[in-house]
Parts: structure tokens; sequence; C-alpha cells
């Protein structure tokens, strides 16, 4: 029987989200590359506390990289970008000479950045460039390439199982714009799904609708089809207000408009999980669940363009990468819904599941996003 299946998915749920706390407490790993094809440089932004992944950087075992630890890992560092990064065209690989070494600053902290004049076997432009950093450690790591020439600028985003990226520009300006859509298209559905908080936001946003309707118990003559109906109503509510909302937010700060610390972002989506949570028991901000999805959907838009404002920073193709990375987290976001609203919908038949299984999962849900709120605050 489904309900009891879930019943015992329940204890393995919620081990797995204890197992994961520390993995999703922080925004997505990622690393930020400028290709300046008219200068022949490239400069390279690793972040600090992925670098202490990899490299015994914090020498004092405080938790924390001091000025003077960092200085003292130059050399490492260094080595691992020469390991990790490669530049080359049809006459072989470019060589790589240090220019300038520093702190650079990105939504998410403190980077280390590195700024290299690029020399090519033919005194040519390079071709193509290799990233192979972190993905071992970490394989939801992206790098995120800008490349600058004579054509303008255009970006690029390196995965594991795309670890090379093509710097030449035979492409049209048709095809650029096309790739650069679908590319961000395809960062916003991966965004989405290895986003845990936004998931279980939704989760809870979905949960009343799953539930008996209270209108039944006293108009027994209702059809399975008119509840269904109403529930389905109810959910494409939830999820446009959701939806219109983070879209505003995205858009605004994605274009600069409006910035909020990402600290500060991610510490309220976690408590907005909570609070959400709680307003199933006690629906203390109501029960129209969609004023609830608007109103926190706003602050998970600027969780949503911490990425995609760290990827178009200065680039003019903002606008294709975030009409790309908007519709692939909505499909994100729909291919969940679609998979989960049934199965929960038809759980709902059964009274254990108001009963039992639903406070079991939104006292899981809240204990996560609990111990969110503790360890995001300490960023701020």
């Amino acid at each position: 029987m489904m309900i009891s299946a879930l019943l015992r998915l329940t204890p393995v749920f919620a081990g797995l989200l204890i197992i994961a706390l520390p993995a999703w407490a922080h925004k997505t790993s990622d690393s930020f590359i400028y290709v300046d094809q008219t200068q022949s440089q490239v400069r390279i932004d690793l972040a600090l506390r992925d670098l202490a992944l990899v490299l015994p950087l914090d020498s004092n075992g405080d938790g924390k990289l001091s000025g003077a630890e960092i200085r003292t890992g130059r050399d490492a560092i260094t080595r691992l970008v020469d390991q990790g990064l490669t530049l080359s065209n049809t006459s072989g690989t470019c060589r790589l000479s240090g220019m300038r070494w520093g702190l650079s600053r990105h939504s998410d902290g403190p980077y280390a950045a590195g700024r290299y004049q690029i020399a090519c076997p033919d005194n040519q432009a390079p071709k193509s460039l290799k990233y192979a950093l972190l993905f071992e450690q970490d394989p939801l790591h992206r790098a995120l390439v800008s490349v600058t020439d004579r054509q303008g600028e255009r970006l690029g985003v390196l995965a594991p199982d795309d670890q090379t990226m093509s710097l030449g520009t035979g492409t049209s300006a048709f095809g650029n714009s096309l790739k650069l859509f679908g590319t961000f298209l395809y960062e916003g559905v991966i965004h989405l799904l290895i986003g845990l908080d936004h998931i279980l936001f939704l989760l809870v946003l979905m949960l009343p609708a799953t539930l008996p309707l209270k209108t039944r118990r006293s108009h027994r003559h209702a059809s399975q089809g008119h509840d269904l109906r109403t529930r389905l109503l109810e959910l494409v509510g939830i999820v446009t207000a959701f939806t219109v909302a983070h879209s505003i937010t995205l858009a605004l700060a994605a274009l600069d408009i409006v910035t909020l610390p990402i600290a500060w972002v991610e510490t309220v989506i976690a408590l907005s999980i909570a609070v959400a949570a709680l307003n199933v028991f006690w629906p203390i901000l109501g029960s129209k669940t969609w004023k609830l999805a608007f109103g926190f959907g706003l602050i998970h838009g600027f969780g949503f363009a911490s990425v995609l404002g760290d990827l178009t920073s200065g680039v003019s193709q903002t606008v294709v990468a975030l009409a790309g990375f908007n519709l692939g987290v909505e499909l994100g976001q729909l291919g969940l819904l679609v998979v989960l609203f049934p199965m929960l919908y038809l759980c709902g038949r059964f009274q254990i599941y108001e009963r039992a299984a639903v406070p079991a999962m939104l006292l899981t849900v809240g204990a996560v996003s609990l111990y969110w709120v503790a360890e995001r605050a300490t960023a701020i």
C-alpha cells in the first residue's frame, strides 16, 4: 500500500536530510574564469572554502583562514592552478605567467584571485580552455567562464562531464545567444534540483493541497473529480504566486537593480521553510497558501540570483542568460511537482497520511531548516 510505503520511507528521508546537512548548508561551489583575448590574459577566482578542501591552508586548525595562512599557501594554490587550468591552440599548450595575485569577493564570500599572461607557441590566441579543478571533491562544482574578444563578451559553464570550452569566434551572434540560452536553461534546472532548500520549500507549499478538503466533511456528496480539480487549482495558484515572485526578484538582482547580502538571503530562505512548515500546523500567516508562496518567493528569487548575478556581472548578454536560467528553474520546479503531487494526492485519501506522515515530514523539514538558520547565521 502506498501510504505504508511512504511511512516506511519517512525515517529514511529524515536520515538522508541529516546526513546531507553540511553539503546543502551553503551556496553551490563555483569558480570564475575570465579570459581576455584582447590582452592575452586570464584570471581565475577560486573560493577559499573550496581551496581549504584540497590544500592544507588552515595551519592552526581553527576553521578560519587568516591573511598570513593565505599568503603562506600562495605557492600551493598557484601549483594547483597550473595543474587544473590549460589553454591551448592548434600549435600546442599555452604558457601561463603569473602577473598579479590577491583576493576577490563574490556573493558567497572571499576568493583567491590570480591573473596570468597567456603565451602560446605560435604567438596566436588560444582556441580552447580546459578546467579540471575540484570536480573530484564536489561533483556539483561548476567553473563559470567569461570570454572577452573583439566580438564582445560571451559566457560558458564547465562541469565534470564537460571540462573543455572553445574560445573561437566562428559562431554567429545568434548562434552564441542560442548556445548561451541553452547553457543557462540547463544550469537553471540543475540549480533548482540541487537546491534542497528550494525543494523543501516547494514541498511544504504543496502539502496543504494534498490534504483532504475540509468541505468534504460537511459535503460528502462532493465527487472525487471535483476534489481533484479544487486541489489542482489550489496548487496552480501556489506555484504561480511563487513563480511570479521569485521571477521578479531574480530579474531585479541579476540586472543589478536591487541587491541583498547573500548571507542574509540564505538565512531568511532557511527561516522561510520553518515558518511555512509551522503555518501548516498553525496558520498564523493565514490559510491562503498562495500569499505565503508569493511573500517568501520574493526572497527565494534573490537566492536564485546569487548564482546568475556572479555569472553575468558586466556581460552584455545578461537578458538572454536571465531568460534561460529562469525558464530552467521553472522547468525543474514543474518536473518536481509532476512527480511528487500525484503520489502525495493519492496518499491523501488515507487518514494516516494526514495524522502521521504529513506531521513527520513537516517536523523533519522544520528541524533541517532551523539547523540551516543557525549554520548560515554564522556567516552574517
